[in-house]
């Protein structure tokens, strides 16, 4: 087993970087000063020139007689290069001093400074191990100049508060789920319980609870459905062109029985809306739009859905008639089991899933939904995915349902 090595600090590093670099910049501005210095001592008057001093054999050659005047004058060339030799020695031992000096209180003084620097990212750490699960709440909020160290805090902060919204909204659709998955459960069990308890059940009352447990067990294997295609949204491995057009012209088509039923009355202008994704998501999205129309309808009311190309993006827009929604209402039918109360009418079929599944296939292929209320009722939503150029499709559909609105 290797020996645990303790790695050093980033304080200690930046410490010993500060350090090095005063001293390596103390040294050179010393060493400058040397060399300006042993220049001024020697450099020859006039020229510039650095003369070293004259040996004692050029001065007094061997067998050369000096006179009173020339030993006074080797006396005084003997006496200057001293001066020279020790002025050079004591300013090199003093720049020695003081370097060593500085590098001492440099430790200390980038220690101090490293401290400092480093104090948000201290106060990041200890925020990021005291945020768990159940801590989503707490935020740095970091105060002080607006520089990198503060970005990467406030930065750090909005990836929290996404976080605490992705498990608040995570814990809402669980709830939601079971709750919604146990009435239909719920329905069966009391109704079996109920005819056991009884000793005399006739066949007619076995029927009807035959018919309710098909009903309950229908709601859940559609809520299980919606579901797994919520699931199956949040990531698109698929790239295919497929036409909205097409997708549209279907679904219409597949609901003609619901909408004779209700007495509704649909209009359309289907263009060609060509895009890439999963086929299957994107016939689910369509669909998803014209069922929720549908559904929240009135008796005789109407039904409007365009597709086509609008500034090199593929549109859908389904349009329904209905109760009036209130605007501040509207986002929140795009989340999970959220329905409106009593003033939009949704039939037994319906999970509250079918517009949460449109956002949710919506931007796993990179596009937008939006949704308004009309002014006499109902809402209009509008789906915009980027246009597939590679798709070129030969013809427009042609079941076009009669275009009829109800003022006409």
């Amino acid at each position: 087993m290797r020996p645990h090595r303790r790695r050093s600090s980033i304080r200690l590093r930046l410490t010993l970087t500060y350090a090095v670099v005063l001293v390596a910049t103390c040294a050179a501005l010393l060493a400058l000063n040397y060399a300006l210095l042993y220049r001024s001592l020697y450099a020859e008057v006039g020229t510039g020139r650095i003369v070293k001093p004259p040996t004692a054999e050029k001065l007094h050659p061997p067998g050369a007689v000096m006179d009173e005047k020339l030993k006074a004058h080797e006396l005084r060339l003997a006496t200057m290069t001293q001066l020279r030799n020790e002025t050079l020695l004591n300013t090199a031992g003093t720049s020695a001093i003081a370097l060593a000096i500085t590098a001492v209180l440099g430790l200390g003084v980038s220690w101090v400074v490293a401290g400092r620097m480093l104090r948000p990212l201290r106060t990041l750490t200890a925020a990021t191990r005291r945020i768990s699960q159940d801590r989503l709440h707490e935020r740095i909020a970091l105060a002080g100049p607006h520089d990198e160290l503060k970005e990467l805090a406030d930065t750090f902060d909005e990836m929290v508060a996404r976080l605490e919204a992705s498990f608040n909204s995570q814990r809402r659709f669980v709830a939601d789920a079971s709750h919604e998955l146990r009435t239909p459960l719920a329905i069966v069990r009391t109704g079996a319980e109920v005819l056991l308890a009884k000793r005399h059940s006739t066949t007619t009352q076995w029927e009807a609870m035959a018919h309710r447990a098909l009903t309950a067990t229908a709601r859940a294997e559609r809520l299980l459905d919606g579901l797994l295609a919520l699931a199956r949204s949040e990531g698109v491995t698929a790239r295919e062109p497929h036409d909205l057009g097409v997708a549209a012209a279907t679904a219409l088509g597949e609901a003609d029985s619901e909408v004779e039923r209700i007495g509704l009355v649909v209009t359309t202008d289907l263009r060609t809306a060509p895009v890439s994704g999963d086929p299957a998501l994107l016939d689910r999205l369509v669909r998803n739009l014209v069922d929720n129309a549908i559904r929240h309808n009135h008796p005789d009311g109407w039904i409007d859905v365009v597709t086509g190309l609008d500034d090199g993006e593929a549109v859908v827009t389904v349009r329904n008639s209905g109760d009036a929604i209130p605007p501040t209402e509207v986002d929140r039918l795009f989340e999970p089991f959220q329905r409106l109360a009593s003033n939009r009418t949704a039939s037994s079929t319906s999970t509250g899933l079918g517009l949460a599944i449109v956002r949710s296939i919506v931007h796993a292929h990179g596009g937008a939904v939006a949704a308004a209320p009309n002014v006499e009722g109902g809402l209009a939503v509008t789906v915009t995915l980027p246009a597939e150029d590679a798709l070129q499709a030969s013809t427009e559909p042609e079941d076009r349902i009669p275009t009829q609105r109800p003022d006409e």
